[in-house]
């Protein structure tokens, strides 16, 4: 009875697919985030009989045989790249991407890791960190006695003083494009990780060809749809109900097996 495994293979399935959604549904305010999608495969086939063998001694073949399929299995939970909406926040220190490019920032083991959720910080000592307080690249200092800051489309951040009537240029914002964006390895904390699925880093200035923007007073929501997610979940709700029906179907044709005389 085949069925039966098939039919798990399928609730399995639906069941990766609820969690995806479920994942997507809980960062509908993650700054950045983008939204997953549970793709899947079918398994092998059971070939009962090949198509093209020869059925009779004329040569007579087979224009279809006979092949059972086993189930399903997951293929990937991919990325759905996509532009988030800019929410104006007036912060300082917030900064959106408009377009491609990741923020860098340098991990406590000195690993480079990458973000597009620009509600950056200052720490004590005025460098501008990310809210876990991992340093941006290339590592700017704000001086304490800086009033306020300004951040262009290129990237260059200007400090204005009480005592100056022009701002001083303290650095630029430096981004990074992937040959493969989807390929990037996520760890949490709107953090990614280069893999060599996505190819070395492109390093770049906000401006580039190729490169997104800064917009500064923004931040990119993220760009899940809850309209689209909950229309998903009811799919993936009816497609786990459909398969605990065959494998209740299977039970009892194994049962009315049991019961011949």
């Amino acid at each position: 009875m085949r069925a039966l495994k098939i039919a798990a293979t399928g609730m399995s399935a639906q069941q990766m697919r609820v969690e995806v959604i479920s994942n997507n549904l809980a960062n509908m305010n993650t700054t950045g985030y983008n939204a997953r999608r549970a793709e899947f495969a079918d398994l092998h086939y059971q070939q009962v009989s090949r198509a093209g063998t020869i059925n009779a001694a004329d040569g007579t073949v087979l224009p279809t045989g006979v092949q059972l399929g086993l189930g399903v299995r997951p293929a990937s939970v991919t990325v759905t790249l996509a532009q988030g909406s800019l929410a104006q926040t007036g912060g300082d220190l917030d900064v959106a991407i408009e377009g491609r490019g990741y923020l860098e920032v340098t991990l406590p083991s000195g690993q480079a890791a990458y973000t597009r959720d620009g509600a950056l910080k200052r720490t004590g000592d005025g460098l501008i960190v990310t809210s876990d307080g991992f340093t941006v690249a290339p590592g700017i200092t704000i001086p304490d006695d800086a009033r306020s800051l300004s951040i262009n489309a290129e990237g260059e951040i200007y400090a204005y003083f009480t005592d100056r009537v022009e701002p001083e240029l303290l650095g630029q914002m430096t981004l990074a494009m992937f040959s493969n964006e989807k390929g990037l390895e996520a760890m949490g904390s709107n953090l990614f990780l280069e893999t060599e699925a996505s190819g070395a880093a492109i390093a770049g200035t906000p401006g580039d060809e190729g490169f997104g923007t800064l917009r500064q007073g923004y931040l990119e929501d993220s760009s899940v749809d809850a309209v689209r997610e909950v229309t998903e979940l009811i799919e993936a709700q009816r497609g786990y109900e459909l398969n605990a029906k065959v494998i209740s179907a299977a039970d009892q044709m194994l049962g009315a097996t049991t019961q011949l005389r």
